[in-house]
């Protein structure tokens, strides 16, 4: 593994943990060469997805793309790096666990909402204003109401 501070491949392994039960590694190096740390990830390669795009193109399936996304909307918000992975994870498992091997783009996008929902509402709301290209502060509006509603109704934490 190539140190992304220095780029020398030299390196120890200082701490591997199990991450989502069983499904990925999650890996503490120590560079040889220049004494940083750095954390990498280890997952079993899975069988290619397709993604159906709104245009109905088809590309493969990127996990990176997944990520960047609710990284963007996390962006100064306090929602760690490993929570993003695990995020991706969930969404991973869920693509997975259908038989159909080509997904519409749409089903992520809706997947990606539910979880920032769950996780961080200032990032949902970000997410969903450019998923679901608001046009006005209204649409805006209409979100942020729906989430208070659900946040105000019996039985739901806040």
């Amino acid at each position: 593994m190539k140190c992304p501070y220095c780029g020398e491949d030299d390196d120890r392994v200082v701490d591997s943990r199990s991450m989502n039960d069983g499904l990925a590694i999650r890996r503490r190096r120590e560079c040889l060469e220049c004494q940083k740390r750095f954390t990498t990830y280890e997952r079993a390669e899975e069988i290619e997805l397709s993604i159906i795009k709104r245009d109905q193109r088809r590309e493969p399936y990127e996990r990176k793309k997944i990520t960047d996304g609710i990284r963007k909307a996390c962006q100064k918000r306090p929602v760690s790096e490993e929570k993003i992975q695990e995020i991706a994870d969930c969404i991973e498992r869920e693509l997975h666990s259908d038989e159909n091997k080509e997904v519409p783009s749409t089903r992520i996008g809706e997947l990606i909402m539910e979880e920032l929902r769950k996780t961080d509402q200032v990032a949902y709301v970000r997410f969903a204003s450019v998923y679901r290209q608001f046009k006005d502060a209204n649409q805006f509006m209409k979100e942020l109401q729906g989430i208070l509603e659900i946040e105000g109704k019996p039985g739901r934490q806040r």
